[in-house]
């Protein structure tokens, strides 16, 4: 019996930490974006981006919602995103990463939208109806950020001199945090025994299928001899989270009984 009260709290415990990963890289993704309302090239891809930005908070919200139900200290939605440190975020580290130029903030739509897209039509499976509820309402909006990405990252790749040189700068540079996206330890584990998590090994290539057929249409390159950089799901950042939540976590830290 204790045997079994020990396992199913192991299984609670990786599934909470399962939730703040993906919520966590979703608030943090969405944030960044937020960063450019009304610095958009021009209006209607500010309010493009500004809508993708919602999409991800959205779905952060869905994901801390459940994950508020899994905590053993019933912390609610606001500790869990005003109330943890840098070292107590799971993000991935390309959500982080600062905007930068236009074709930056593309890049990194296109990596990681499409991760999305394989990810969460794969979590429609799930054994976990919580999960595979929020998976399929996501992958409505996942499928836009897809098409939007890969659109301008054609457009851009494919077009002036100067576009194509800061495009594929911006290829390289987020290149070196993709391997994260595919890591998997004790946590995926666990859920993946009961059919709960992604094996994200399955997605791998359909997601590298994806980007090279879309960088060679937009004639430019896939980087080699990158070394990796990873981490963020284990709570080790860069410099940049903690500037985020500097700002993000300011007024419920400043005024922690204040009611909103």
């Amino acid at each position: 019996m204790e045997q079994n009260t020990s396992s199913e709290m192991s299984k609670r415990n990786s599934l909470f930490q399962y939730i703040l990963r993906l919520a966590d890289s979703n608030l943090i993704m969405g944030h960044r974006l937020s960063e450019l309302c009304s610095s958009g090239p021009y209006l209607e891809e500010d309010i493009a981006i500004s809508n993708i930005a919602l999409d991800y908070l959205g779905q952060a919200n869905a994901l801390y919602s459940y994950a508020a139900e899994q905590n053993q200290e019933k912390k609610s939605i606001d500790d869990l995103v005003f109330h943890r440190d840098d070292k107590s975020y799971y993000n991935l580290l390309i959500t982080e990463e600062k905007n930068g130029h236009f074709g930056n903030t593309i890049a990194k739509i296109l990596f990681y939208s499409l991760y999305q897209k394989y990810f969460y039509t794969l979590l429609i499976d799930s054994n976990d109806e919580n999960l595979a509820a929020i998976a399929e309402k996501s992958l409505k909006e996942v499928k836009y950020h897809v098409r939007h990405a890969k659109g301008w990252t054609i457009r851009l790749g494919d077009g002036t001199k100067e576009s194509k040189i800061r495009m594929q700068d911006a290829i390289n540079n987020l290149w070196k945090y993709t391997d994260e996206i595919f890591e998997m330890d004790e946590v995926d584990n666990i859920l993946i025994e009961d059919g709960i998590a992604v094996h994200l090994g399955d997605i791998r290539n359909d997601w590298e299928k994806s980007i090279y057929e879309c960088l060679n249409e937009a004639t430019l390159k896939v980087p080699l001899n990158t070394t990796m950089i990873s981490g963020g799901k284990n709570g080790k950042h860069t410099g940049n989270l903690k500037e985020i939540l500097e700002i993000m976590q300011f007024l419920p830290r400043k005024y922690p009984d204040a009611k909103w």
